[in-house]
């Protein structure tokens, strides 16, 4: 299976490999380190891959908040590092927005809500309603301060579902549990969910993009359904320490931007109705600009807390 993390993997591998070809003689010219919030599980050949899960991802972020400005330390950030975790955990020692220097949007993926197989629902009102006429008796996990916690908080919320919340320490074991019928629901990434969904081991109920994703052209999104609020996608993206020369950024930019538009990854990408967003360094931080605040709100909002 193809997920999200694989699929930045190959853009980042793609894109540092054509640079290092391009330009021997100037940056970069040693191994780039790419730390991310999640555990081992992909070689990047050129580029170093620097794991360091856990605390939501603030302890990356605070590694390349920290770390030298010279674009030798990379951060793969997303909604969850930047946009949840900083309004989720106190004293988290960096700004989503000050402490960084974007490089690049890489991709933005809608989530999905589905459930477990065994879960006698086949639409989103035949959930809700078993939901509320079993009180406690279901759940959903996900890693504590991720973009399927928030959600699925703001999910009970906002339909009363009385479903119970299991703190996970990764997500594998939360998925491993869902295709067991252990756990009930789930709110991932379509990269995540898709493959199982085919195998029939998990059932979409609902997509919360705006519209109906090519992947699963038949479940219908939250509006449809009449439910608003709901944040449609999960983001990534490449982010250097502040202070970063323009010209660095410039060239990280550039070559993620063309390995975005290769056919590997425009393919791969298209598969899991994944949406590579190609633009510039201002963009992002435009972008990252709007949205940790969105996320923020969501924190509050969904009342989720810190066990």
């Amino acid at each position: 299976m193809i997920c999200k993390r694989l699929l930045l993997a190959a853009v980042i591998a793609l894109g540092l490999h054509a640079i290092g070809s391009a330009n021997a003689q100037s940056y970069p010219d040693r191994p780039i380190r790419l730390i991310v919030p999640f555990p081992p599980g992909a070689n990047l050949g050129q580029v170093v891959l620097d794991n360091r899960p856990g605390a939501g991802g603030t302890i990356a972020s605070k590694a390349v908040a920290n770390a030298e400005p010279d674009g030798y330390t990379l951060l793969y950030g997303s909604s969850a590092t930047l946009g949840i975790a900083p309004a989720l955990y106190k004293n988290v020692e960096y700004d989503p927005i000050k402490s960084f220097a974007p490089v690049a949007l890489v991709s933005r993926v809608p989530f999905v809500l589905g459930v477990a197989a065994a879960v006698p629902a086949n639409t989103l009102s035949e959930f809700i309603a078993y939901a509320k006429a079993n009180p406690g008796k279901l759940n959903f996990g996900a890693t504590i301060g991720t973009p399927p916690h928030l959600v699925g908080e703001l999910f009970k919320v906002t339909t009363g579902a009385d479903i119970y919340y299991i703190p996970y320490k990764g997500a594998a074991q939360a998925m491993t549990d869902l295709l067991a019928g252990q756990m009930h629901m789930t709110i991932e990434g379509a990269t995540t969910l898709l493959a199982h969904i085919q195998s029939g081991k998990v059932r979409p109920l609902a997509v919360m993009s705006p519209q109906r994703i090519p992947a699963l052209p038949d479940v219908p999104t939250m509006l449809e359904l009449g439910y608003s609020g709901f944040p449609p996608a999960s983001w990534t993206g490449v982010l250097a320490p502040a202070g970063t020369p323009a010209s660095i950024v410039g060239k990280l930019n550039a070559a993620i931007n063309d390995a975005l538009q290769s056919p590997e990854i425009s393919t791969n990408f298209a598969k899991f109705s994944a949406q590579a967003k190609v633009g510039s360094p201002q963009d992002f931080a435009a972008f990252i600009a709007v949205e940790a605040p969105k996320w923020a709100a969501l924190v509050k909002d969904s009342g989720a807390k810190l066990e």
